[in-house]
């Protein structure tokens, strides 16, 4: 080190009470250059401490869905609907980041399955349809679940979320135990939780059930449902079992009478296959084909629990594929669509060793089905079904001819025939992925001894892809670049500007939310290399890109091209 870069570090030193340098200018650079930039300024050296972070070391995580509703609250994601008036059960409101993801989810699906796709068209269809559409589909006499009421605390259940055991020792019954539907460890917890008390109470205490043999109430005999505890009373006050229609109805027009009763659609497909017709002879399309439809539907839960999950308001995205009939045609397209499916969960971020498959057979799968494969997703309580693929025959379109009276059917070219077409059907809940993506996203780590809690949203569909942070607020000519970097990147994504706190700060506040990627704007960008630092969420790994590169650099990490 030259003797005038020595004096000039010492009246850094000497200085550095009321002056600090940029960091970018380091001993090591002083000994490149005699110059040193001096700024006043009332920011702490860790505030523009720009220097790599240390490498990251993933930690095991595991948590419950109360944690996963408390983040999502107290990051703006999803709000319990009319929350000022203690809520409304089953409906749900989504915040500053949870609407921008919700919205980024939707296009991604859009995309995959609609845009770049040359045989599926898009379809946005009414709410609200003429009754007459669901006494054909069979909702109005077949689309119920079966329900319980607990006769004293008054609680309503759906009887398919209620398991019950004989509870026996050495193969003697002693009563049964019943709980509700959740992960296998708290089911068992619960289990065992009131089998001790049953034999506490018949002064067997310290002896050892056997194993439980769970079952859906709804194969409980009569005998058996009054022996059966209900869940919220802990005695046998369950009601048999009774179908209630989950409809959602309402009247339409100024007088209310049965003329005037309509209902809220339970799924979107209705109204694609509705519109069978309109988009054939519009689009140009022939079979194979399919139409794709994103929207509300509702469904007046018995019992709406887990959050998101299952709730009376909830949005689709679902595809009708059109094809032709025959027992050697469906499988490949079913096949086909079960591959694209989860080809496309692995493209938006979902984990895939926590999804998996639930072929449906026998009394579980619908009458007039051909086949359907459920994609199931391990959530904190419990595996469940995230999305079907069905293969569901021709017999929507054929009840819909019979109950309008209009011909549906299509005359195939090549096949030189006349048919009601076949179709296989994906149907995805928005909101259902919409939690099993954070549920995926959500890590811990240790970045140099320090624990990080972040979201690994993939960077398509994060709410927030940039944060922009200008090392200093307090220079006009940095803000300003930065300012200007800004304004161009919103163009294209949701970015968001940064300039309050340490930049380590800054780096954490954005990994909370899932922003992939944030851009610091320092003073070697406006005086000597018009670069910025990129750096990646789940590495931390920084790297340094020209400012006319920027935009390309970043197009490619969060579009992929």
């Amino acid at each position: 080190m030259t003797s005038r870069t020595t004096s000039s570090v010492m009246m850094l030193m000497i200085l550095s009470s009321r002056y600090h340098v940029a960091s970018s200018f380091s001993v090591r650079n002083l000994a490149a250059s005699s110059t040193i930039r001096l700024f006043a300024s009332t920011t702490t050296p860790e505030e523009t401490d720009t220097k790599p972070e240390p490498k990251v070391k993933p930690l095991p995580v595991k948590y419950t869905m109360d944690e996963i509703v408390s983040l999502c609250k107290r990051r703006g994601i999803i709000f319990q609907s009319s929350d000022i008036y203690n809520g409304y059960s089953g409906f749900y409101d989504y915040g500053p980041l949870g609407s921008e993801l919700k919205k980024n989810v939707k296009d991604a699906w859009w995309k995959y399955f609609v845009t770049r796709r040359e045989d599926v068209v898009g379809l946005d269809s009414s709410i609200i349809h003429n009754p007459k559409t669901w006494k054909s589909s069979g909702h109005l006499d077949g689309f119920s679940d079966p329900m319980v009421d607990c006769k004293e605390t008054k609680l309503r259940y759906r009887a398919d979320q209620l398991f019950f055991s004989p509870v026996k020792v050495e193969g003697e019954l002693l009563g049964f135990v019943c709980v509700q539907e959740a992960n296998d460890e708290d089911m068992m917890k619960d289990a065992k939780k009131q089998a001790k008390a049953l034999l506490k109470s018949l002064d067997r205490k310290g002896e050892n059930a056997d194993p439980f043999e769970f079952k859906e109430l709804v194969e409980a005999t009569e005998e058996e449902m009054g022996k059966i505890p209900s869940p919220g009373s802990g005695k046998p006050t369950l009601t048999m079992p009774r179908d209630f229609n989950l409809m959602f109805q309402t009247q339409v027009g100024a007088v209310s009478d049965e003329s005037s009763v309509a209902y809220l659609r339970p799924e979107t497909a209705q109204g694609i296959f509705l519109n069978f017709k309109n988009v054939l002879t519009t689009s140009r399309q022939k079979i194979p084909f399919g139409i794709a439809q994103i929207g509300k539907a509702f469904r007046n839960e018995i019992t709406p629990r887990n959050f998101i999950f299952r709730s009376r308001e909830f949005e689709q995205m679902e595809v009708e594929y059109f094809i032709p009939p025959g027992d050697d045609v469906w499988p490949d397209f079913h096949k086909k669509w079960l591959d694209d499916s989860k080809a496309f969960l692995l493209h938006v971020g979902l984990r895939e060793d926590l999804m998996g498959w639930d072929v449906h057979e026998g009394d579980k799968l619908a009458h007039y089905a051909q086949a359907c494969t459920d994609v199931t997703f391990k959530f904190p309580f419990g595996e469940q079904e995230l999305m079907g693929i069905a293969a569901r025959g021709n017999y929507d379109l054929t009840q819909h001819t019979e109950g309008s009276g209009k011909k549906l059917d299509y005359y195939d070219e090549e096949r030189k025939e006349k048919y009601i077409p076949h179709c296989i059907e994906p149907s995805l809940g928005v909101d259902r992925l919409m939690l099993a993506l954070i549920c995926s996203a959500y890590a811990e780590d240790e970045v140099g001894g320090e624990k990080r809690s972040l979201l690994k949203f993939d960077p398509k569909i994060a709410p927030i892809k940039v944060s922009v942070l200008p090392l200093v607020k307090n220079k006009e000519a940095l803000v300003s670049v930065a300012r200007e970097l800004f304004d161009k990147l919103s163009m294209r994504w949701n970015v968001q500007w940064d300039a309050s706190g340490a930049i380590g700060r800054r780096y954490r506040r954005a990994d909370e939310v899932g922003t992939p990627f944030c851009v610091t704007v320092d003073f070697e960008t406006i005086e000597q290399d018009n670069a910025v630092t990129i750096r990646d969420r789940d590495t931390t790994e920084q790297v340094r890109i020209p400012m006319d590169e920027v935009i390309s650099y970043l197009s490619k990490a969060i579009d992929g091209y």
